[in-house]
């Protein structure tokens, strides 16, 4: 009969993993296997993948010489990864210290495991991190056919925002001309450009700008995208009108920018704004926001609500897609 597993292209493998796992839906009995190109991941419940994957039955090899974290364990311990470094987010340093051990006895392929040792702080969105193995915060990380160079002590990124990017990536097309206001490293003014867009990415992390520049070098779109560091409401100025399309991914102060974002909009205009709200009302505050910022010059369809993820209790990271016609 097969076991289930979701067969995606094998540039999609790496966040496709990710986000299984972070489902609990990876079948840990089996192999990840690769085979014409594609990548088939075994699930524990096919009925609960999300409908954008593909479900098939495929026979993996049953994984009985791997060890996996749990085996050392005793319990599945919560971590995530990036490039070949492995994430966990664990307060209590001798549980956190076990859980790097066993990682690095498994038979992950990690060069690294960094734990999470402060909340994300300051204009710039860094945090502290833990070298509970390994020597380095650097990272070459893969996502959706793309690659980016970074340093987590030095910049900020999450991989878990994979799928929600590559979601507004598809929406892409060539000859757009995208701002992304808070760019990081590039992922989702890159992808762009490798759509055929042209792209301004601004931020105020010097060394995120850097980066960006970088990894726009290495995924051969250096011609399409402009890295400018700063805060966004100073370049503005020399954009005004131009933006097909319009990225705003700052959920606890986006609302501060709409202003601006406006101002960059052109005569059509899609714009990606990421909230923190709360779940009894995780789009309206946006929307609202949006519209007292947009109209009456322009006339706003609200084309899509989606939460991202949870963020904290009662709490939804969102996005609204808002389509501004002048």
């Amino acid at each position: 009969m097969g076991v289930p597993c979701v067969r995606v292209p094998v540039s999609d493998g790496e966040a496709t993993r990710q986000r299984l796992a972070d489902a609990d839906l990876v079948d840990d009995g089996y192999d990840i296997t690769v085979e014409d190109g594609r990548l088939y991941v075994p699930v524990t419940d096919a009925s609960a993948v999300p409908d954008t994957f593909e479900v098939v039955a495929y026979d993996p090899p049953t994984r009985d010489s791997q060890t996996m974290p749990a085996d050392e364990l005793g319990f599945a311990p919560s971590y995530e990864r990036l490039g070949d470094l492995v994430i966990i987010d664990e307060d209590d340093p001798n549980r956190a210290r076990r859980i790097a051990d066993a990682i690095v006895a498994s038979d992950l392929p990690v060069d690294g495991v960094l734990n999470r040792a402060s909340k994300i702080k300051g204009t710039e969105r860094v945090r502290d991190w833990e070298v509970l193995a390994g020597d380095t915060t650097e990272v070459l990380h893969r996502e959706y056919g793309c690659a980016f160079e970074l340093d987590l002590a030095d910049v900020y990124f999450s991989p878990r925002l994979a799928t929600e990017r590559h979601r507004v990536v598809e929406q892409v097309r060539p000859g757009e001309q995208a701002f992304d206001m808070f760019a990081g490293v590039g992922p989702f003014v890159v992808p762009f450009a490798k759509r055929g867009a042209t792209c301004v990415g601004t931020d105020i992390n010097e060394q995120a700008v850097g980066y960006l520049n970088r990894n726009a070098d290495r995924n051969g779109v250096e011609d399409r995208i402009t890295g400018i560091n700063g805060d966004v409401r100073e370049v503005a100025a020399d954009y005004e009108g131009w933006a097909n399309r319009v990225v705003m991914n700052l959920p606890h102060s986006a609302d501060e920018f709409l202003e601006t974002a406006v101002a960059l909009a052109g005569d059509d205009c899609t714009i990606h704004y990421y909230d923190i709200q709360p779940d009894t009302d995780p789009f309206g505050p946006g929307e609202q926001a949006i519209r007292t910022a947009a109209e009456p010059a322009y006339d706003v369809t609200v084309e899509t609500r989606r939460t991202v993820r949870s963020y904290a209790p009662g709490e939804h990271n969102v996005v609204i897609d808002a389509r501004l016609r002048r």
